[in-house]
């Protein structure tokens, strides 16, 4: 049988075991000091890298988790998944609550400031927010933007002011490698959301961490290529885009040092040398020869459609690979730029970014309130927000083709 796990240690990060593991066996008692007995939130719980958060912490035990997600069958398999698990049902906590509701609404503030911490305050001791729109896809139009931003930056802001009211003991909020030198919107609402969380700082202890693609997870290309081949679809994949990778396992397990042992203002990163990464077409090909098949290589999305709907068992599985020509793609990755602080000698695995100032609240929050107002324009355009990041983020180099992905295969 096609084990994924197997498959992702051999062919993806071609790594045994998690690259993680001994940083979490020296820090195993700081961890423990850090977790257990703590009423913990989580939100974007039932996504990838949240759930995997919650299978890294729940060892450490925990005394209260309530996971807040949009994506209600989602928290229902993530609790059947806990609940079914035998190293992981008897560490589920007592109070665990998984709650489908959008961390922004008036339900979610109603529930925090009822939710009481053993002191007897309002929220909750840890705070993990990994709700993102995470997808180059999603900056298509102006619609598509003003959802994005609103997610990953404008609620975020009302969920920081909900918590300087409720300080917890940590926030930690997941960024990515493509805050670094951004060029598409996605990865400039992360790097502005690294400066807003840190201007709340001073209020209570805030951690982040940039790392690269998940191997396999929800909404991914790789997902995708086990979608295709169960509905008996071509795989498409650009032949030119290489990435970091990290398992599902390592996601949650990089997002739980940041946050329980990382300084205030730190950004983790793993420790991965260019000679680690690889192209999508390389592991689509890898996937199909694991499951038996042979590749018939197309010349275009529409034969490898038609030759697909015609395919048979013992047949050639068809593919059409090229060059990617989407807006905002970046040709390489990077963990931090030119002018970060980096310590390297911490940890074995992992990369820390320290030294960060506080940045100009005052600022970031006039961006926040400028995008606001501009989305409530019928004239804005993708274009009119481009601007406006770029005179906040002078690095910021939009690539923009005219093409999205929603266009391709």
């Amino acid at each position: 049988m096609f084990d994924l796990n197997s498959f992702i240690n051999t062919y993806v990060t071609k790594r045994p075991a998690s690259m993680f593991g001994d940083d979490i066996q020296r820090n195993y008692e700081a961890l423990t000091d850090a977790i257990q007995n703590k009423s913990v939130l989580v939100i974007g719980g039932a996504g990838s890298i949240g759930s995997s958060f919650i299978r890294a912490i729940l060892p450490f035990r925990p005394s209260e988790l309530v996971v807040v997600d949009t994506n209600e069958n989602a928290l229902t398999e993530l609790t059947r998944s806990l609940r079914s698990n035998a190293e992981l049902a008897p560490c589920v906590p007592d109070t665990y609550l998984p709650y489908p509701m959008d961390y922004s609404s008036v339900t979610f503030r109603r529930m925090f400031l009822h939710h009481k911490r053993a002191n007897g305050l309002s929220g909750f001791d840890i705070v993990a927010n990994f709700s993102a729109h995470k997808h180059v896809r999603s900056e298509k139009d102006i619609y598509s933007v003003e959802a994005l931003l609103r997610n990953n930056v404008i609620s975020a802001k009302k969920l920081l002011d909900l918590l300087e009211e409720n300080p917890p003991e940590v926030y930690f909020c997941v960024s990515t490698d493509k805050a670094a030198n951004p060029v598409n919107i996605m990865g400039a609402s992360k790097r502005i959301m690294e400066d807003l969380i840190f201007s709340y700082s001073n209020a209570f202890p805030v951690k982040t961490a940039r790392f690269a693609n998940v191997a396999f997870s929800n909404g991914s290309l790789p997902a995708g290529f086990l979608e295709r081949l169960n509905h008996h679809q071509p795989l498409s994949a650009p032949t030119d885009t290489k990435r970091y990778f990290v398992s599902p396992q390592e996601s949650g397990q990089i997002c739980m040092l940041s946050a329980m042992i990382g300084q205030n203002r730190a950004i983790f990163f793993p420790k991965l040398e260019e000679a680690q990464m690889t192209t999508f077409d390389c592991i689509a090909k890898d996937l199909l020869a694991e499951m038996g098949h042979e590749i018939d290589y197309c010349s275009s999305d529409e034969e490898a459609i038609h030759k697909a709907a015609n395919w048979r068992q013992g047949q050639p599985y068809p593919v059409h690979f090229s060059a990617s020509d989407t807006s905002g793609e970046k040709s390489f990755e990077e963990f931090y730029v030119e002018g970060e602080s980096v310590d390297m000698e911490r940890f074995g695995s992992l990369g820390v970014i320290t030294d960060k100032p506080v940045p100009d609240r005052e600022a970031v929050v006039s961006l926040i309130h400028t995008l606001d107002q501009a989305f409530e324009s019928e004239n804005c355009t993708k274009a009119d927000i481009v601007r406006l990041i770029s005179n906040y983020l002078p690095n910021f180099e939009h690539i923009e083709t005219g093409k999205s992905l929603d266009g391709k295969m």
